[in-house]
């Protein structure tokens, strides 16, 4: 599989993703829009450090990051963090909707053993795209996955994820605030619901990311978008890196 670099080149990272996002140069990376053939000088460098390959220090427990540009956020703080505790991977992509987890969830986990998946899907399933995939309102467009769509197809990812025998962590999508283009505010409350129930039935251990945001919303969410500041990207890291922790020690 090929990963982000573990290395000092951390800081361009974060530095990089973040002013993609805030600037709304890569729309795909910041969940907006499909991506653009006539990309940034800074998208290009982010997707090149995302394609870099991470060498897996032995001895070491193997842990699998899955979700959408929010994941891309605190990726590498997770990484840091952990350094020299686990190794960290994440797939080269945005994982995008559930639809789109079942179609590549077997090249995302390659042919290595994990010991550890914390995995999210709901911020591309909620969201709305009209007939030509630009993203509108409910008005305007269809919901990429509805209710049922989603519960069915996280079910099913829930049990490809369990058929690995890595302890699974499923992390609570984050809060869509007011003005976020092709998304309703607090939509993510149902889908979190649904994916909660689902996980509780499987034994799926569940890291409250939603609860952890909302708290401090203000402080750390950019206004009328999905993303966080660079702070509050390592405020998620720490509790994805202690929700990691906790199923590791186990």
């Amino acid at each position: 599989m090929r990963e982000l670099c573990h290395s000092g080149r951390a800081n361009v990272f974060v530095l990089a993703f973040m002013s993609i996002c805030q600037a709304g140069l890569c729309p795909a990376l910041s969940a907006q829009e499909p991506l653009k053939s006539d990309k940034p000088p800074l998208a290009k460098q982010l997707e090149s450090m995302l394609r870099a390959v991470v060498e897996d220090i032995p001895g070491l427990p193997r842990v699998l990051l899955i979700g959408d540009s929010i994941s891309m956020g605190y990726a590498q703080p997770v990484r840091e963090l952990l350094k020299g505790k686990a190794n960290i991977h994440r797939p080269s992509e945005n994982c995008g909707p559930t639809e789109h987890g079942l179609k590549q969830l077997d090249e995302w986990l390659g042919d290595g053993k994990w010991d550890l998946i914390h995995f999210n899907f709901g911020l591309h399933d909620l969201k709305y795209l009209d007939d030509k995939g630009r993203y509108v309102g409910p008005e305007n467009g269809k919901q990429v996955a509805p209710l049922p769509d989603y519960e069915h197809n996280l079910r099913e990812l829930v049990t490809r994820l369990k058929k690995t025998g890595a302890k699974l962590v499923w992390c609570a999508t984050t809060p869509v605030p007011e003005g976020s283009q092709g998304r309703v505010k607090g939509a993510e409350v149902e889908y979190n619901l649904v994916a909660e129930k689902i996980m509780k039935e499987n034994g799926v251990a569940i890291n409250d990311l939603h609860a952890l945001a909302q708290e401090h919303q203000d402080q750390i969410q950019l206004p009328r978008n999905v993303h966080f500041t660079e702070d509050g990207y390592k405020k998620l890291a720490e509790q994805v890196v202690a929700s990691i922790q906790a199923q590791l020690g186990k």
